[in-house]
């Protein structure tokens, strides 16, 4: 038997029900925010994550899924969204009658990292990216909108950790004090670290090797490094959220995994999913756009990690999935298993969910078929009722029932299943 890849999931139909109705809501919100869909490809050329992710990350060096199509060129499975929609923004010139563009989407990525709880080797992403506004309004507009999914979610146990990374003016006086502390502990450093060290130092806050959180534990912070410009934005930032009472906790050693941040980065933890504390992250790329061969265009966005989204949805219990059919038609006779199939499609295209069986069955197991099903009714006809000219409905959960006349069956049906009082359970 062949099974799955490691690190790949099957998603079975008892929990795409959860992801159906998380992407429902998450579309719905986007939407009061300004935001419009876009679905960028999952293969991309090699060099757009090179040259946007940047080569001495993990996710370049070692979790890519790269490799060469028929003509030697080399292409890669997404291993993450803003890339992708940031060269649709430049290649499509959506900057062209308007700059400012409010882009969302919702679809597979792909690392090939160590599979553990809550984190595959295709794993799925709500990404939210946001261009053409540089001002500190949008870096709080975009905190404010994944908190709300979260709390529309009923997913209280969530942290918002925020700070800032400066820009190029600033960042290298940074990048320097990091360099001359952490230099000391180098020693003690994992074997990744110490190459990290010489090239981008700011990798070894991101360690998640316990000796590494420690050697960068007294670092300095980035805050005393900002320029004016960035601290002013900062600040305003910081404001904007504890006006629309977003709280949040600043954390000097906030960096993300991704060269192209600039400025605000933030991070929205957990403590209900162990050491996977992550659920969403995010923040300013201002330069990536002209660094891609767009224009200067400012830019901001985030990510939503949908695997541990879809667990803390189902740990709070607080989202009702609706299971089951409408309505079940046990029917007993080949004559009468044509009538109910017509009656069954009527139903189905005016936009209930009906259900019948096509092979010949007693009564018995018709009624089980329908209890697995989950049906709300069942309407019953054989021999008998035929020749009487009515049909018998059943209230699956009451077990209460009523006759009804064959003639006009359908608009009956489409009357009493649509009755809000009785949609999940008609009451006599």
């Amino acid at each position: 038997m062949i099974q799955l890849i490691k690190g790949f999931k099957d998603i079975l139909p008892d929990e795409s029900g959860y992801w159906r109705q998380v992407e429902n809501l998450a579309a719905e919100i986007f939407a009061c925010f300004g935001f419009v869909e876009l679905r960028p490809p999952i293969l991309e050329r090699t060099g757009l994550f090179e040259k946007s992710i940047g080569q001495d990350t993990d996710i370049v060096e070692k979790e890519m899924y790269t490799f060469a199509d028929r003509k030697g060129d080399l292409v890669t499975l997404r291993p993450e969204a803003t890339a992708s929609v940031v060269r649709a923004y430049i290649q499509h010139q959506l900057y062209a009658a308007n700059p400012c563009r409010k882009l969302y989407t919702i679809g597979p990525m792909f690392r090939r990292e160590r599979p553990q709880k809550g984190r595959y080797r295709q794993f799925h992403q709500i990404n939210a990216e946001a261009f053409g506004v540089k001002e500190p309004y949008l870096d709080a507009q975009m905190i404010l909108l994944v908190t709300t999914l979260f709390r529309r979610l009923g997913i209280d146990d969530v942290t918002v950790h925020l700070n800032s990374l400066g820009c190029r003016q600033c960042r290298p006086a940074y990048k320097q004090a990091l360099h001359a502390f952490l230099e000391k502990h180098r020693e003690i450093l994992c074997a990744d670290c110490r190459q990290r060290l010489d090239r981008n130092p700011l990798r070894v806050l991101d360690c998640k090797v316990e000796e590494c959180r420690r050697a960068a534990a007294g670092a300095p912070a980035i805050a005393a490094c900002l320029c004016p410009e960035c601290e002013a934005h900062f600040a305003a930032v910081k404001t904007l959220l504890t006006d629309l009472h977003v709280d949040f906790q600043l954390d000097d050693r906030l960096v993300r995994g991704l060269d192209y941040y600039t400025r605000t980065t933030f991070e929205v933890q957990t403590g209900s999913l162990g050491a996977q504390n992550a659920i969403a992250g995010g923040g300013r790329y201002d330069e990536l756009v002209k660094m891609l061969g767009g224009p200067d265009q400012p830019a901001v966005g985030f990510a939503v990690g949908c695997e541990r989204l879809i667990e803390l949805v189902r740990q709070s219990n607080r989202l009702t999935i609706e299971t089951g059919v409408d309505l079940f038609i046990a029917a007993l006779g080949s004559e009468i298993r044509e009538k109910a199939f017509r009656w069954m499609s009527e139903l189905q295209l005016f936009g209930f969910s009906v259900e019948m069986c096509f092979d010949e069955r007693g009564l018995k197991s018709q009624m089980k078929q329908a209890d697995r099903l989950g049906a709300a009714e069942t309407l019953i006809i054989g021999e008998s009722e035929l020749s009487a000219g009515r049909a018998v409905l059943r209230n699956m959960r009451t077990q209460q029932q009523r006759e009804l006349p064959l003639a006009g069956l359908v608009e009956q049906l489409k009357t009493l299943l649509t009755d809000p009082t009785t949609r999940k359970g008609i009451s006599t």
